[in-house]
C-alpha cells in the first residue's frame, strides 16, 4: 500500500474531533487499543517510556525531554499530536520523521491486524484515526520497518516492491508465505532505546494510555476540550490525572490549586510519588534574551543548579523546560536500563545532558519567528490558557504596542513602537469570544479568517461575533491572502502574529516555506 494511500485511508476515518456534535457518537475507551496491542504483541512494552498530559505545554515538554534524552545519547521515540504540515511528524525516531515508506509498511500492518480481528469480532467497530496511529507508533518504535531511514520526498509515493510488507507479525502463515514470495525478505529492525508519548486529549481514555511509563508528566492545565473532559478544573484535571500508574513516579507542574488537589488525591490513591514543581523546585536569576527566557533552577535543598535556556521564544517555555529537566532527573536517579539484548544497559542522564538538550530542543508552530522587519509570528494558541500566554508576549517584548498593562490606550505611543497585527482563524467548538476578548483590543488591527478544516469557523461568523472587540477589523476569508494583507498594513516595526488554530499555522507554515517569493528573507526557527 502507497503512502498516499494509507493518508488518504486513515482521514476517511475523520481526523481526532470531527465536530462538536460527535461527542456523544464517538466511542471514548481503551478496549479497542488493547485488543489491537495484544494482536500485535504488545509493542508498547518493548521500550521505557514517558507519558506526558496536560492542557497546554505537553508537546514542547515532550520535545525538550526527547531532546534531552538524544543528548544524552539514547535513540528515543517521540509520538505527538497534532500534525503541523504532514501526518508524520507525528511518529518520530531520535529526531527525524517517520519516512513515507515507512509509515505505509507500518501502516499495512496495522490495517491487516484491524481486518483480522474484525472479521474475528474481537474488535466491535474499527478503531479510530488517533488509535490507528497510536497503534502505529507502537509498533514502529519497536520493530522499525528498515535499515535504512531515508524519506522520499514530500508527498511522494514509493514503488509497491519497496513497501512491501515484512512476514508480519499479525499475518496468518499462508499469507506470509504468499508475501515472501512476492517481496524480498525484511530488513532487520531495531528497536528505540527510549519512548516520549504525548496525550492526545484528556488522558484517563486516551490510547496511550495503556503504557506503563517510567514516568507520568502533568503540565498546565486549563479550560479546552470541554465537552469531553467536563466543564470545570477538577472535571478536566480528574481526566488529566487518569495516566497515573499504581506506584509511579509523577511530575506535575499544575498551578491551579483545585487541579493541584485532584492530581494530589490520585497520587495519593495509586500510590505515586509526586513531585509538584513549584515545592520541589525554584527558579533564580530569570532573564529575557529576545524574548527567549533563561534561568538558573535549584531544587529545594539544593545549591547545585541547573542552567535553563529553551530556544523556544515565551515565559511559559521555561515552565516547560523546568518540567522536562525534572522528568529527566527522575529517570537519571532512577537508573533506568534501555533494551540490548536480554540483559538490558543502563544510561547516565547528566546535568550537562538536561542544559545542553533544553537548549538545542525545536517545537515549531509555538511563537516561531518566520521573518523580521516586519517580525512574523507562528503561534498556535487555541484556548484562552494560550492565548493569555501569548497576551503576556506582546507586554513583554512588544511594550511600545497601542495597551498598557492594564489594556488601556497608548495610541500616543504607536508612531514610536511596534504595532500588532494579528491574522486569526479558529475552529468552532473553541472558546473564540474569550480569546477574542483577550487579544482583539491590544492589536491595531484584526484580520479574521478560515482555516480550511470542516470544523473551522467562517470568518463572517467570526466578525459578526467578535467585531465589537477589535479597533479595526477585516475579513479576508483565505489564509494566505489574510498573511498577505496583514505584511502589507505593517510597518517595519510592527508584528503580525498568525494565531487561533493549529490547523491555520500548519497551513501557512507550509505555504510560507514554499512561495517563491517573500517580503523578506525568512529566519526559520530563529529566536526573537
Amino acid at each position: 500500500m502507497l503512502y498516499q494511500e494509507a493518508v488518504r485511508y486513515l482521514l476517511t476515518l475523520g481526523r481526532e474531533l470531527a465536530s462538536p456534535s460527535h461527542t456523544r457518537a464517538q466511542k471514548f475507551d481503551l478496549r479497542n487499543i488493547t485488543v489491537l496491542a495484544e494482536r500485535l504483541g504488545n509493542p508498547h512494552r518493548a521500550y521505557p517510556c514517558v507519558h506526558i498530559a496536560g492542557t497546554n505545554g505537553k508537546g514542547s515538554t515532550a520535545a525538550m525531554l526527547d531532546s534531552i534524552l538524544r543528548t544524552a545519547g539514547l535513540t528515543t521515540g517521540l509520538y505527538t499530536s497534532p500534525h503541523l504540515e504532514r501526518i508524520n511528524e507525528r511518529i518520530r525516531v531520535s529526531g527525524q520523521d517517520i519516512s513515507d515508506a515507512d509509515f505505509a509498511v507500518t501502516f499495512h500492518h496495522i490495517l491487516a491486524c484491524i481486518e483480522e480481528l474484525l472479521a474475528s469480532g474481537a474488535l466491535p467497530a474499527h478503531p479510530t484515526y488517533f488509535e490507528c496511529l497510536t497503534a502505529m507508533a507502537f509498533d514502529h518504535f519497536a520493530h522499525g520497518c528498515h535499515s535504512e531511514r531515508s524519506p522520499a520526498p514530500q508527498g511522494a509515493g514509493r514503488s509497491e516492491e519497496s513497501l512491501r510488507p515484512s512476514s508480519a507479525h499479525c499475518h496468518s502463515e499462508s499469507a506470509a508465505a504468499d508475501e515472501e514470495s512476492a517481496f524480498p525478505s525484511p530488513s532487520p529492525r531495531t528497536p528505540v532505546d527510549f519512548v516520549v508519548f504525548e496525550v492526545g486529549m484528556g488522558g484517563r481514555l486516551d490510547s496511550t494510555n495503556i503504557v506503563t511509563p517510567e514516568v507520568a508528566v502533568i503540565t498546565q492545565i486549563d479550560f479546552d476540550h470541554e465537552n469531553y473532559l467536563g466543564h470545570s478544573i477538577e472535571e478536566i484535571a480528574a481526566e488529566k490525572a487518569g495516566i497515573i500508574k499504581r506506584n509511579a513516579f509523577v511530575v506535575s507542574a499544575a498551578e491551579n490549586p483545585a487541579a493541584c488537589a485532584v492530581i494530589a488525591r490520585r497520587a495519593a490513591e495509586m500510590n505515586a510519588r509526586l513531585v509538584e514543581l513549584d515545592t520541589a523546585w525554584r527558579l533564580e536569576d530569570v532573564r529575557s534574551d529576545f524574548g527567549c527566557f533563561r534561568a538558573r533552577a535549584f531544587a529545594s535543598g539544593s545549591s547545585a543548579g541547573l542552567d535553563l535556556a529553551p530556544h523556544l521564544p515565551g515565559r511559559f517555555q521555561l515552565r516547560n523546560a523546568l518540567t522536562a529537566a525534572v522528568a529527566a532527573r527522575l529517570l537519571a536517579d532512577r537508573g533506568i536500563c534501555v533494551p540490548d539484548g536480554s540483559a538490558g544497559r543502563g544510561f547516565s542522564i547528566t546535568d550537562s545532558a538536561i542544559e545542553r538538550g533544553i537548549a538545542s530542543a525545536v517545537w515549531p508552530g509555538r511563537l516561531e519567528r518566520l521573518q523580521d522587519r516586519p517580525a512574523l509570528f507562528l503561534d498556535g494558541t487555541h484556548n484562552p490558557a494560550g492565548a493569555r500566554e501569548l497576551l503576556r508576549f506582546w507586554q513583554e517584548e512588544f511594550p511600545a504596542s497601542p495597551y498598557s498593562d492594564r489594556g488601556e490606550s497608548r495610541a500616543n505611543e504607536v508612531s514610536r513602537g511596534s504595532r500588532i497585527i494579528l491574522v486569526y482563524g479558529a475552529m468552532r467548538d473553541k472558546a473564540v469570544d474569550e480569546i477574542a476578548g483577550l487579544l482583539f483590543p491590544h492589536a491595531a488591527a484584526v484580520i479574521l479568517t478560515q482555516p480550511r478544516q470542516p470544523r473551522a469557523i467562517s470568518a463572517g461568523e467570526l466578525a459578526r461575533l467578535t467585531r465589537h472587540l477589535a479597533q479595526d477589523l477585516q475579513v479576508v476569508e483565505v489564509p494566505e491572502e489574510a498573511v498577505e494583507e496583514a505584511l502589507d498594513l505593517a510597518a517595519p516595526d510592527d508584528a503580525v502574529f498568525i494565531t487561533g488554530s493549529l490547523y491555520l499555522v500548519g497551513d501557512l507554515r507550509r505555504w510560507w516555506f514554499s512561495r517563491s517569493a517573500v517580503r523578506a528573507t525568512p529566519a526559520r526557527s530563529a529566536p526573537v
